[in-house]
Order: C-alpha cells, then structure tokens, then sequence
C-alpha cells in the first residue's frame, strides 16, 4: 500500500490519501484530542503530539499540525500511523459503527424560515455540487447552517478550517457564486 501526500493552501495542514475509501458517507472534523475519542486513527494521530486537528473526507485524512511544528519530521510518523491502520484494516471508529457518534446537525446553528425553503434549496444544492467538491479537492468540507435576511451561514472544516484563505474563499469565491445563481443572497459569513 501507498499513502500519497497532498499540500493543501492551508500551510498547516497535509492531505493523505491512501487510495481507498476513508468514509463511504459524510465527513468527519476532529478539531482537538477530545473529540478524537470517538476515533482510534484519529486518536492515534492526536497521541503524536504535534497535531491540532484531523479530518476525515471521503477518500482522504487531512491532518493539521500544531503551531511551529516541522512536518518533515511529523509527516513520516502520520504516513506510518495511517498504513498500519488501512493495511490491518482496523476500525475508523470506536465500536460497531459510527451511528453512537453525536454529530451536530447542519443546520443547527441558524433556525431557517419556512418562506425560504425554496431558496434554501437552491443555496444547499449549489454548495453540494459545486461547491463541497472544490473544497474536498483542499482537503476539507463546507458546512451550511442556515439562512436568514439574506446571509448564508456556513462552516468551514478540515484544512479549509484555519487556514489563512478561508475568508477570501468564503467571499469572494462561494459568496459570489451564490450570488451569481441565487438573487437572495446578499452575503456569506462562517458561522
């Protein structure tokens, strides 16, 4: 087995993928050892030292390590962890699946208004196909939260969580795009 790298514009953050699928359904955001509990690799990962975050995507691992560390040195001990476990085929979470693992819902943060369902719609659609893939590719996933007067409530995750481009992603790529196709919206703003 071999587990390629990718840099991603977070300078913090590597992408690996190890050429199978990591999540057959949704992505998984591990932004402290606390939360990586629910996860032996993620866990794993954390016990290093050196890392601040993990993230789960479909057929990669982001990791993020910590402030001022070298990945020269990380990189080799991430690359191990991650053939041990896709090679031994061990569980990416802890117990017979996932379905204990409580994941916020993603439209938990903004209560959306019925009379906006329509365009509430058009805003989720848009972001799932053209929008989720594109921030996949840098290693992270876009979650939306809501819409209210306006203003489209998402949540960056992964390497896209932190990283020194988010902001610009968010305003002038994904908020003119939403702007472009859904007259409605007036801005984008992480939630």
């Amino acid at each position: 087995m071999f587990i390629e790298t990718e840099l991603t514009p977070n300078p913090a953050t590597i992408k690996f993928l190890p050429g199978e699928p990591v999540m057959t359904a949704g992505t998984r955001d591990f932004p402290d050892a606390e939360s990586a509990a629910a996860s032996p690799l993620a866990s794993a990962l954390f016990d290093l030292g050196d890392v601040s975050g993990v993230f789960f995507g479909r057929d990669f691992v982001s990791v993020t390590a910590g402030e001022g560390v070298d990945w020269s040195a990380l990189k080799p001990q991430v690359v191990a962890l991650l053939l041990d476990h896709f090679v031994t085929g061990a569980p990416l979470f802890a117990g017979p699946d996932a379905s204990g693992i409580n994941v916020p819902a993603e439209d938990q943060t903004i209560d959306d208004d019925p009379a906006d369902a329509e365009v509430i719609e058009q805003i989720k659609e848009l972001i799932e196909v053209r929008v989720r893939p594109a921030v996949a590719n840098d290693g992270g996933d876009i979650v939306y939260r809501g819409f209210r007067d306006g203003v489209v409530f998402l949540t960056m995750q992964g390497a896209c969580a932190g990283c020194p481009s988010s902001s610009a992603t968010l305003k002038h790529g994904i908020e003119s795009l939403l702007k472009h196709y859904v007259p409605e919206v007036l801005e984008v703003r992480a939630a």
